[in-house]
């Protein structure tokens, strides 16, 4: 069953989920107020274990320490992550997407998603996301389709920097959307990484709904402003749109 916050995100799309990696730490409350007020509703946590992908970034309780009323989306690059969801959940998590290369028991993980219940608000659930690397085939997902509300396609390789928008991701976008209809799943699609403002109007012509982008917002200069920007070439994009 999908999370009820689910038609909701779906209605606003395309929308922008911010992560937080690149802000300054210093300022963050101050920052994530900045793009709340530009309108942004969803912040993006890059939680990553220096295994699955090279960082190591932050866990659980930098998350519970994040005290914001914006959606709390979290990407867990993580090996193994069905012991280890609980924590995120417990912590404030309102999306949590798993990447299907990071377990043998991706769907166990996914099934455990299902029991849990929001703690910011009960009535919302819980958005359970499926993340594939860009070299992982797009079938991969096909076995997940019913215990999933999220598709999340990476544009570029998790953990390392300065790597461009992977070519083959409107392709990857297509097969992932006709593969949905065929199955009758209305699921929601995002993308990640590689994410700029000369190319957010393009990535949302290509059908992405949600849409993570960091640096480009919190470059240091002017987040609200930014911000503003990202999400209005979004929309841009989007009624650009051709569908394939």
């Amino acid at each position: 069953m999908a999370a009820p916050m689910i038609e909701e995100l779906k209605a606003a799309a395309p929308m922008i989920s911010v992560g937080v990696l690149t802000a300054d730490m210093m300022d963050l409350r101050g920052q994530i107020e900045e793009v709340e007020a530009a309108g942004v509703r969803i912040l993006h946590f890059d939680v990553m274990d220096g295994c699955f992908c090279p960082l190591l970034t932050f866990g659980a309780p930098f998350l519970k320490a994040v005290k914001t009323r914006l959606l709390k989306d979290v990407h867990l690059m993580i090996e193994e992550p069905v012991d280890k969801i609980d924590a995120f959940v417990a912590a404030g998590a309102d999306v949590v997407t798993v990447h299907v290369e990071s377990s043998r028991h991706v769907h166990r993980a996914l099934q455990r998603l299902s029991e849990m219940e929001n703690v910011n608000d009960p009535g919302r659930g819980i958005v359970r996301g499926a993340a594939l690397n860009p070299g992982t085939p797009v079938e991969a997902v096909r076995p997940l389709l019913d215990e999933i509300d999220l598709v999340v396609l990476l544009a570029v390789n998790p953990g390392w920097g300065g790597q461009r928008f992977a070519a083959s991701t409107e392709a990857r976008l297509n097969a992932l959307r006709k593969m949905t209809a065929e199955a009758g799943r209305d699921i929601l699609i995002g993308v990640d990484g590689g994410i700029k403002k000369g190319n957010i109007a393009d990535v949302a012509a290509m059908g992405a709904e949600l849409i993570v982008t960091g640096s480009a917002v919190f470059d240091g200069k002017d987040p609200a402003g930014n911000a503003a920007f990202m999400m209005a070439e979004a929309k841009k994009g989007a009624g650009g749109r051709t569908l394939q």
